[in-house]
């Protein structure tokens, strides 16, 4: 950790050791040389502000060459007899550098640090995670003896709201005497971004391109045309001045003409029942719901037409991973082929070097066969949830030239490098987490930066498919607008403070943090935020004035009649809970032999209870036989209305639910059952009618206590109110609403501007006071010190670092085994997808030790929120225990066809999460303050690393 005034001496010395170009000048001609192409402009620029001695910051769109600057930081560093270090933002990133920089410079000169993985790490350069550079520098290594360079490859991904704070420690952390060179995409505040460089780290030269080498056109699919977005094909930064195609136009009014009622893809029916996608999951596309107008074109079709027109090779984005997967599915079964003979035989031997890394016994249970199935015919996906092997697979079939379609996530869209000769997006809008956001500015330019491949392509295309609601000048404003500012994501963290705490009394760390970038971007927006303020206030004057009401009080009505709508929806939910509580019931009473229909949804129809299986998060979920002889597992949310018990049939007490043969007899037993309308079966349709029937799940929700007499009240009162005969009532109530919701905003903003001034320093205090509450920190009169626990909570470096550090101090996991630890662990590392349910819920079938130790984390967290709460933080997420149980039948042993097919995770994000659990447990070999536990934590990494997790680490 340095001084302002220690940062400026270190800038003199660098400035006395080397003039311009200096020493390094011949270094530098050396690296031009030794290319096989010119350099760019701006690589020439920023390289040789590198070799005078000057930090740099490079941004630059997609595909532009930076990475270039990055590697004649490399050259310098072994120039110059010093180390340099590539980081990068994932592992697969680091991976790929790693091979690129080991064929330039050799092995034996590169080494590769990720965590998984330590390879030559001594080496003088080494490629590695910014999370092992930051706690490197918080450990002290002596791997950073005589490092000279570092290079922050994606150094944009400090705005991630998770990681980017390790981008900011590094930063702020680094020698003054390294050389850091930060390599960013196109962002529209980089020379923000490289003066808070020059303040905190010495003279950064920012270098800026907006310059694409390969030339991007816009265009629009409707139906099987694709048009240019503009008349003219001027997609470069004029675009802004482009006009829109009339022909698109005109297209786009014959098409919403020629619709009437639901419109079809393509004119085809796409009514097909969902698939069984890669990894085991049901893949349906979710498309048939959308509302009637034109729809995008079939998935096939828009394959089919950019072959036709030579835009192959393609990404499109889908934004949902199942849509990926069911876009395939689409592609191979209309029977598209864009594979030749020769081709299919290349990817043949890269598919048999894939499967050779996955365990025989795992090809079936994470799909492989329908995964080389449509590699052969040149159609992949690719997102979070595929098997990290086939991602690399697809990665290098598609950079082969092999694979010429992928359907993706956005996550594509930063680091691994796959560039394409066009981009399709699918819509302009996307779930964000919290809700169905539409694409910004920057989003936008992130996804289409893939299209055009430099060398390769003379252009690249970016393609948005038409339909009903897309606004070809929507589309045109996101093309031409290139905003993509960046804003910093920092906080300080418990694992931040006990580090930096032990190396610096407390004000210099305050001093050190209120350094950040994020506190450098507060102080710059107070100014307009007070503006803001001010016209606000001026805004809800005028307010205030239309709202007034001659007959009484507009702001008393309002409250009244938000109230009664408070009321009446607390009446609903409690409707809604009840009936919730009914259809568990219905589960909850049924026996094996019980013949159930099945409403609606995908597993409508007949089906037979064979075993009535235990209490899940959501109650009772029994496994069921249908007629088609399938074992599912049925859950509330399939039978909103609770279930129906039509008859039973006899399930042979040795029934097995995996022996087909036993399937297939009780299936005919089921369907005969059927035919003959269960003679004899009037007693258990006179059970129907009572607890576990659709009638009685509807009844108890109407039955239930509503505020009836509450309601009635407040709308008596209503009418009373002096407000409710004013003809202009509704006037009144519009222009209430909107102050109100002008005052919420100024309310707002004021604690903003409040809170921004040493805003990052003051969470740091808030930090503190929770790390001094629980013993991790001490104070005596100005000194704060780290206590011994606290030396504990050094070497965690988990997102839920306390809670973590809380279980290991109190014991919580003293008492399990390592299968159990396993699976503890998890509740450290896991954060349910989307809309999943997470939080601390009952496992069950874990046994009574790991259910208390559960116990024990849940209320670790709930201490841990309750003091961050006091403190003013914003509490972390509550632990998650949706992995508890899968994470700890893998650790027992269970196969991995079983342990997916027992819950509803794919199999990349399976293999995902058990590489987050070693990296905890890992952590935990060095830190659990008992003997014992660490032994138990590397026993249990030996459990979680096997078949097809182990093969994803090699």
């Amino acid at each position: 950790m340095t001084t302002p005034a220690e940062r400026y001496a270190a800038s003199r010395r660098r400035a006395r050791q080397t003039s311009a170009m200096g020493a390094l000048a011949p270094a530098l001609e050396e690296f031009e040389r030794e290319l096989d192409f010119p350099l760019d402009d701006f690589q020439q620029q920023a390289c040789r502000h590198l070799a005078s001695g000057e930090d740099v910051l490079v941004a630059a769109p997609t595909g532009a060459g930076k990475t270039v600057v990055g590697e004649c930081a490399v050259h310098l560093a072994l120039a110059s007899g010093r180390k340099a270090f590539y980081t990068t933002p994932i592992k697969a990133l680091s991976n790929q550098k790693y091979l690129d920089l080991a064929r330039v410079h050799g092995p034996d000169k590169v080494g590769l640090l990720t965590g998984d993985v330590s390879i030559n790490s001594e080496a003088p350069v080494v490629v590695m995670t910014t999370e092992v550079l930051r706690n490197m520098i918080y450990g002290s290594s002596s791997t950073l003896d005589d490092l000279g360079y570092v290079v922050m490859d994606e150094v944009h991904y400090l705005a991630d709201a998770f990681r980017g704070p390790v981008w900011e420690e590094v930063i702020l952390l680094l020698a003054p005497t390294v050389r850091l060179v930060s390599l960013s995409a196109t962002v529209s505040n980089a020379e923000e971004f490289g003066e808070w460089l020059t303040e905190v780290r010495g003279t950064t030269a920012v270098v800026v391109s907006e310059h694409r080498p390969v030339p991007l056109w816009q265009h629009m699919m409707v139906r099987h045309e694709v048009l240019d977005l503009y008349t003219t094909r001027d997609n470069g930064p004029g675009a802004e001045a482009g006009v829109l195609n009339p022909d698109l136009v005109e297209a786009v009014r014959r098409v919403e003409r020629s619709t009437a009622g639901p419109g079809s893809y393509g004119g085809r029916n796409d009514r097909g029942r969902g698939r069984q996608g890669r990894g085991g999951r049901s893949s349906g596309g979710g498309r048939n719901d959308r509302p009637a107008g034109v729809r995008p074109p079939r998935r096939d079709t828009v394959v089919e037409r950019l072959d036709a027109v030579g835009l192959l090779p393609a990404i499109v984005f889908v934004f949902s991973r199942a849509g990926c997967e069911a876009a395939v599915d689409q592609v191979v079964a209309s029977g598209l082929r864009l594979t030749t003979q020769a081709e299919q035989k290349r990817i043949g031997e890269i598919l048999e070097a894939t499967s050779v890394r996955i365990p025989a016994e795992d090809l079936d249970a994470v799909g492989f066969s329908s995964f080389a199935v449509a590699a052969m015919r040149g159609v992949a996906a690719h997102h979070a949830g595929l098997l990290p092997a086939f991602k690399e697979a697809v990665e290098a079939l598609f950079v082969s030239g092999l694979v010429k379609v992928v359907f993706a996530t956005e996550t594509l869209s930063l680091g691994v490098n796959m560039p394409a000769r066009s981009v399709v997006i699918e819509r302009l809008v996307k779930w964000d987490g919290r809700e169905h956001a539409a694409l910004s500015p920057g989003e936008y330019t992130q996804l289409t930066g893939r299209a055009g491949r430099r060398g390769i392509d003379v252009e690249g295309h970016a393609v948005v498919l038409y339909a009903s609601g897309v606004d070809p000048n929507a589309v045109a404003g996101l093309a031409s607008r290139r905003t993509y500012p960046l804003r910093s994501s920092f906080r300080p963290t418990y694992n931040m403070a006990v580090n930096l705490l032990s190396k610096a009394p407390y004000p210099r760390v305050r001093d050190t943090l209120e350094q950040s970038f994020a506190q450098f971007q507060a102080d710059r927006s107070v100014v307009g935020l007070a503006r803001q303020a001010h016209k606000q206030a001026d805004a809800l004057a005028g307010y205030r004035e239309a709202m007034a009401c001659d007959r009484g009080d507009i702001d008393s009505y309002l409250e009244l009649l938000r109230t009664l709508t408070d009321v009446e929806a607390d009446g609903q939910r409690e409707r809604s809970q009840a009936r919730r509580r009914a259809v568990a019931d219905s589960l909850g009473g049924l026996r094996v032999g019980d013949v159930l229909e099945i409403p609606r949804g995908r597993r409508s129809g007949w089906a037979v209870v064979v075993d009535t299986g235990t209490p899940g998060f959501d109650g009772p979920r029994p496994q069921v036989l249908n007629s088609e002889h399938q074992v599912r597992v049925l859950t509330t949310a399939e039978v909103p209305h609770g279930v129906r018990v039509a008859g039973r049939v006899k399930v042979p007490r040795d029934f097995n639910a995996r022996d087909p043969r036993a399937r297939r007899d009780l299936a005919s037993t089921l369907r005969n059952g059927l035919a003959s309308g269960f003679p004899g079966s009037a007693r258990e349709r006179d059970r129907a009618g009572g607890p576990g029937s659709i009638g009685s799940a509807e009844n108890a929700a109407h039955e239930t206590p509503g505020s009836e007499s509450s309601i009635a009240r407040l709308r008596s009162a209503l009418r009373q109110h002096p407000v409710h005969g004013c003809p202009e009532r509704e006037d009144h109530l519009r222009w209430a609403r909107r102050a109100e919701g002008l005052l919420a905003d100024q309310t707002r903003l004021n604690a903003r501007i409040a809170s921004r001034t040493a805003s990052i320093a003051r969470d740091f205090d808030r930090v503190c006071e929770v790390l001094l509450e629980l013993g991790y920190l001490e104070r005596e009169g100005e000194d704060t010190r780290v206590t011994p626990a606290g030396r504990w909570l050094r070497r965690l470096y988990a997102e839920r670092d306390l809670v973590l550090a809380q279980c290991l101090q109190s014991g919580a996991w003293d008492a399990l085994d390592a299968a159990e630890l396993a699976a503890a662990v998890t509740t450290i590392v896991y954060s349910s997808r989307g809309d999943d349910e997470g939080g601390p819920q009952v496992v069950h079938g874990v046994g009574a030790r790991l259910g208390q130790a559960l116990d024990a984390t849940a209320r670790a967290a709930a201490e841990v929120e309750g003091l961050e709460r006091e403190a003013g933080l914003t509490p972390a997420p509550p632990i998650d225990t949706g992995f508890v149980r899968l994470a700890h039948s893998w650790a027992r042993g269970t196969s991995l066809s079983d342990v997916l097919s027992s819950g509803d995770m794919a199999a990349g994000d399976f293999v995902r999460w058990c590489k987050q659990v070693l990296d905890v447990l890992d952590q935990l070999t060095n830190a659990a303050p008992s003997p014992a536990l660490r032994s138990r934590a590397r026993e249990a990494m030996g459990l979680v690393r096997r078949g097809v997790v182990a093969q994803e680490l090699v």
